[in-house]
């Protein structure tokens, strides 16, 4: 029996590790027995690995790449980033819950994902608005002021996505009282309704982002139909290009991220725990997708990954810059 190893502790399987009874406060995590593998968390972590590989690349590239300093490519340089730091997130989690059996420990990851895909998520939002101010401000769009605007949704959205990763670890937990748990220990049920609500939010916005982005399409589309003999239609296929890149990512999203924030309204943790890997996973696969919607298809970013791998273009090569309809 598991509650014989610990004395005045009884094993908790979902918080996977020892709690103490009423009787006693006296917690022994160093003489925890190990955890039997969960096929699940393997599947995580090698998610995670090729989440973090992914987006290293692209982060690498951003970085070292001077000609990706614009308003655009920082936006996409920080959507790599959190997904880069949730894909280290789902390894840490792994290793430390299989090897280091420590409530701080988990605190910390646990913070480390909230914070990451909540950046992740807000990152999509950000770059949604700036492709439809580059459509709706196409003339001004090359301006201080979206360098600015740039910087200011960057401190907005990593700035509310540090707050709730650490609100695990300041306290806002269920490691005291089982009852108030979520889906996912040691979430409250209250902090994952926030995070759920605000997913839906978000999703609202960029879904009215999307449509308003139709209608500045289909506007440049009816200009050009009556000046055809004047302007070149270039401009429409790239923009055609832009909203169907944006629709692929708009249904990439709702798949990925809508089956786990239903299930985080509906689900507590009395529900079995394979509900929650079936849900949680495909939301991780969100970041895993986003490198090759955003960053690989991305021209400019293609010529550096074949200059890196095989030297078939001169570094020297001059960048064309590009609005964010063209990604």
């Amino acid at each position: 029996m598991k509650e014989d190893v610990v004395p005045n502790a009884t094993y908790d399987e979902q918080l996977g590790w020892f709690v103490p009874d009423n009787r006693s406060g006296s917690l022994y995590l160093s003489e925890s027995p190990p955890l039997p593998l969960n096929p699940w968390d393997v599947v995580l972590c090698v998610s995670g690995t090729i989440i973090s590989c992914e987006n290293a690349i692209v982060v690498a590239i951003i970085f070292y790449t001077p000609a990706f300093r614009t308003p655009m490519f920082l936006l996409i340089g920080s959507l790599a980033t959190a997904d880069l730091l949730a894909g280290l997130g789902l390894i840490f989690h792994f290793a430390f819950v299989y090897c280091i059996q420590s409530q701080v420990v988990n605190l910390l990851t646990v913070g480390l994902l909230v914070c990451s895909f909540t950046a992740s998520v807000g990152s999509l939002l950000a770059i949604t608005i700036d492709r439809y101010l580059s459509l709706y401000n196409a003339l001004t769009y090359y301006s201080e002021r979206t360098v600015t605007r740039t910087y200011i949704m960057l401190l907005l959205t990593w700035g509310v996505s540090i707050c709730f990763g650490v609100l695990p670890v300041l306290g806002w937990n269920c490691l005291e009282d089982q009852a108030s748990c979520s889906i996912v220990t040691p979430l409250t049920k209250n902090n994952l309704i926030i995070l759920s609500i605000s997913f839906f939010m978000i999703f609202a916005m960029m879904l009215q982002l999307y449509v308003q982005i139709c209608k500045i399409v289909c506007r440049h589309a009816q200009q050009i139909a009556l000046q055809r003999h004047f302007l070149a239609t270039s401009h429409y296929v790239t923009t055609r290009k832009g909203i169907s890149t944006l629709a692929v990512i708009l249904g990439t999203f709702a798949s990925c991220w809508l089956p786990f924030a239903i299930y985080c309204l509906l689900g507590d943790y009395t529900y079995p725990a394979l509900y929650t890997y079936v849900t949680v996973l495909p939301a991780t696969y969100n970041s895993m997708i986003n490198p090759v919607i955003y960053a690989f298809r991305n021209q400019e970013i293609q010529k550096v990954l074949w200059t890196i791998c095989c030297s078939c273009i001169s570094p020297t090569m001059p960048f064309r810059s590009r609005s964010p309809s063209d990604v």
